[in-house]
């Protein structure tokens, strides 16, 4: 057969075969249902065993996506890129871990986010395990504490931005600026606060900066009018910088500078 004619039988296969794909994977949903369940085809008993088979489908489906939805829509970003920026402020490469940093970067993300997890515990997912609610209901109690923690720390310009780029994809007219957070789209609010995120952690990262820049000029400075300009500067300063950062307790200043610019907006 010749070669270009193959992607072109593979699709009109693919094509044929879907029918009988599709009759497969309900025949799965049957058999599942046989083995779970003694309820006769057609039931309420079955249908609502393939239900809870397609709920379990996408809970997993949700875990696996987990630690994507934990960086985007959480204070992880910001702390994460803050303390990566110290890192190379310092001059140190590997110390600390990447490891450390992120595990650090992660339990502060769980302390500043505790009250919205909570929210989400006790007004969506456990009413629903409780049968107190549907599923429809359980995923917007779940997502409106996210979405009020979101738009308190996302800049009007960022969400004004992707709101007016929506409304141009659409060939909608653009609308007003929302002032709720249940006004703002999931659309519009996720890369809005994504945005407004980096742009706050590389202003803090450039503050950090700032002092270790200066203290490299200064032994630059003191070797060069010394004649030992063979010296490499970074080698003399990196202890200066260590030394400073510790006498200023700077871990703890910048942790707690960072969770103070979330604690009282957490929870909405």
């Amino acid at each position: 057969m010749n070669r270009s004619l193959l992607p072109l039988a593979t699709g009109a296969l693919a094509l044929a075969a879907w029918p009988a794909m599709a009759q497969d994977g309900a025949g799965v949903l049957d058999a599942l249902g046989d083995v779970f369940s003694d309820a006769a085809p057609g039931s309420d008993e079955r249908a609502s065993l393939s239900g809870r088979i397609i709920q379990l489908v996408a809970l997993m489906t949700v875990l696996s996506i987990a630690p994507g939805l934990l960086m985007i829509m959480t204070s992880f970003t910001r702390f994460v890129i803050v303390f990566s920026i110290l890192r190379s402020a310092l001059g140190l490469n590997q110390t600390p871990p990447n490891m450390v940093l992120s595990s650090m970067a992660l339990f502060m993300t769980f302390f500043v986010m505790q009250p919205v997890f909570e929210d989400a515990w006790e007004g969506g997912l456990q009413p629903l395990m409780n049968n107190a609610i549907t599923e429809e209901q359980a995923i917007a109690r779940i997502g409106d504490p996210f979405r009020a923690f979101m738009f308190a720390n996302t800049r009007p310009r960022d969400i004004e931005l992707f709101q007016g780029l929506a409304a141009r994809a659409d060939g909608a007219e653009p609308e007003p600026l929302p002032e709720t957070a249940e006004a703002t789209s999931w659309r519009s609010l996720i890369p809005a606060f994504m945005i407004s995120e980096l742009r706050r952690a590389f202003s803090i990262g450039f503050l950090i900066y700032l002092p270790f820049v200066a203290i490299d000029l200064i032994v630059a400075s003191v070797l060069m009018s010394a004649g030992m300009m063979m010296l490499p500067p970074v080698l003399i300063s990196l202890p200066f910088k260590v030394i400073f950062f510790v006498l200023i307790d700077g871990w703890y200043m910048l942790a707690g500078s960072l969770m103070e610019s979330y604690v009282p907006l957490a929870g909405g």
